[in-house]
């Protein structure tokens, strides 16, 4: 949190400075009225009058000014650091390695961006403001207490180490209440969030009943546990309120003997006790104050965890190449996996996976579910790094070359379409915001065979897609998805089973267009004989192990799983054809 004050050093310097002059007002008025009270009502001293009287007005204007700029500069440093947080927090989150992601749910991210950095912005706003303020004003009204009659002042300095130990106190149960109610909002919003993004998957299994329930567990949880937060805070927080009552009181009772004995002057008296009436809003609001700096403080503490958090992958530390590292030019765009194994909380998921693809070629990989097919995609794009063995791209160690090279070389189509609520034009542009220009998006469009429903669509390419795609239906989804990888432009395309809720006319005629573009190499992976067939090579993944290779043509004359999947889902047509010949 350090730094993010210190980038806002000057807004709180003087931010601070107009703090102490405005709370050194508030602390001298009571002087004014003390000579109001002795030297003017007692004194009959009209020439003081209008000197305390210009005084009072100088005073108010003073105060009402350094109050503004007080108010102005530390609110604006609060929410730049709230800002600056959450910025960082966003660039840190991006840079974390996919397996992050798989243990840690979204709903405790989006707690820690949201709630916490809003907790952050109370603390090192206007909560710690107020808190510096009381403190002065405390310290400064003690003095002045003092400086009018030490005796009298013991009076108050008695209530003082009660009041201490009830707020210490309430502090220690305060910050405990509100790390649990951080953790119970975390698994609440996980929750909302998950069943907001899937509600229509909710209602097509009339799960209603039961994710209310679950929903209803979380909600009691968070509420118990803000329950438990209020409760602490009632059991004490009259306390708070009433010591400094019983100690106005006794100074009004003491002091006022005194005046009366002539031990000090009315005037000292109304100062004295205007003092013990102005000194209670500190430590009236101490509890409050001292719970809000403590939900700052976990909040921030809840942030730390997740920045300090260390990427897994990340790039290497010199990215230059060595001395005789330079890449051959034989092997300009080239990818290849060589002896790769893969482990993962210690299952074995990929054994031994070597192929090379030369540029401009396709690769097709198939396999049941669970294979492994989709883990090669992970490998390649360095979202997890190989447990043995190595991938090259270009001839180069991909451990040695920088993430963002890697992810440039290739263009991944995804099982799961994501499109985010933005324009067509947008979410196809995602790969190069900056310089994608209108002719390339719309021939990737129509390269992915989606022109013919875009342009059927109100306002077309500028139309807005509603939230993950809703209003699409799962092939013009697919098809954008598409039109997004190929507008890349990168060395490699990866359709990740992503033709799957494709007719099979659309399906050709994409493959079709693939073929043409000579200028990259592709990875087809995919359950369909169609999808895979005309690529150069194909191999055929079982329990993460190459079980077969080959073409089209060679894996049906070894008739293994390669001929059993094609019997599978040609068979009964290569029937009916055979009955039709008849």
């Amino acid at each position: 949190m350090k730094k993010y004050i210190i980038r806002n050093w000057w807004r709180y310097l003087i931010g601070g400075i107009c703090l102490v002059c405005s709370t050194a007002i508030d602390i001298l008025v009571p002087f004014i009225t003390l000579s109001m009270v002795d030297d003017v009502i007692v004194g009959r001293n009209m020439d003081i009058f209008r000197r305390d009287i210009l005084l009072y007005v100088a005073a108010g204007l003073g105060r009402a000014f350094f109050q503004f700029v007080k108010e102005f500069l530390c609110d604006m440093s609060g929410c730049r650091v709230a800002s600056g947080l959450r910025k960082d927090m966003m660039k840190h989150i991006f840079s974390l390695h996919k397996g992050y992601f798989d243990k840690t749910n979204t709903g405790e991210l989006m707690a820690r961006v949201r709630e916490d950095a809003g907790a952050v912005w109370d603390l090192t706003g206007f909560v710690g403001m107020l808190m510096t303020e009381a403190t002065i004003y405390f310290i400064g009204v003690v003095v002045c207490m003092l400086k009018l009659n030490w005796k009298l002042s013991i009076v108050p300095l008695v209530f003082m180490p009660p009041l201490a130990f009830i707020a210490l106190t309430l502090e220690k149960k305060l910050g405990k209440d509100y790390d649990d109610i951080s953790e119970k909002n975390a698994a609440l919003t996980k929750v909302i969030e998950e069943n907001i993004t899937g509600v229509r998957t909710v209602k097509a299994f009339s799960a209603e009943s039961f994710e209310m329930q679950k929903f209803d567990e979380k909600n009691q949880a968070y509420g118990d546990a803000n329950k438990t937060f209020a409760t602490d805070l009632a059991d004490t927080d009259p306390l708070l309120g009433t010591i400094p009552k019983i100690m106005q009181v006794f100074v009004v009772a003491i002091g006022g003997y005194a005046a009366i004995k002539g031990a000090i002057t009315y005037g000292t008296l109304v100062a004295f006790v205007s003092y013990s009436i102005s000194i209670v809003w500190p430590i009236e609001n101490l509890g409050w104050m001292l719970s809000l700096i403590s939900q700052g403080v976990a909040g921030y503490k809840k942030i730390s965890k997740v920045l300090d958090t260390k990427s897994e992958i990340c790039d290497p530390k010199d990215t230059e190449e060595e001395p005789g590292e330079a890449v051959s030019t034989d092997h300009i765009g080239e990818i290849s996996f060589d002896g790769v194994d893969f482990e993962m909380d210690g299952k074995k998921i990929l054994e031994d996976i070597s192929f090379t693809i030369k540029k401009g070629n396709t690769l097709g990989i198939m396999g049941a579910t669970g294979a492994g097919k989709s883990t090669i995609v992970n490998l390649i794009e360095r979202f997890y790094d190989v447990t043995a063995g190595t991938i090259r791209i270009g001839g180069k160690d991909i451990r040695q070359m920088p993430l963002s090279d890697i992810r440039a070389f290739s263009s991944v189509v995804a099982q799961d379409v994501f499109l985010f609520s933005d324009t067509i034009t947008e979410n196809v542009r995602l790969g190069s915001k900056s310089s994608m220009d209108e002719r390339t998006v719309k021939s990737a469009i129509k390269s992915a065979h989606a022109k013919e429903f875009v342009e059927k669509i109100t306002d077309s390419y500028d139309a807005i897609i509603g939230e993950r795609g809703i209003g699409l239906s799962g092939g013009q989804k697919q098809r954008l998805s598409i039109a997004r990888a190929l507008a890349k432009k990168a060395d490699l395309l990866i359709l990740d089973d992503s033709t799957s809720a494709l007719d099979m006319e659309t399906e050709a005629a994409i493959q079709d267009e693939l073929r043409q573009k000579k200028d990259m190499s592709k990875i087809i992976i995919g359950h369909r004989i169609s999808s895979v067939k005309d690529a150069d090579e194909i191999i055929v993944l079982q329990d993460g192990k190459v079980k077969e290779r080959g073409t089209h043509l060679e894996l049906i004359k070894k008739r293994g799983l390669y001929y059993s999947t094609y019997e599978a889902q040609y068979g009964d047509y290569k029937k009916a054809l055979a009955v039709g010949n008849l």
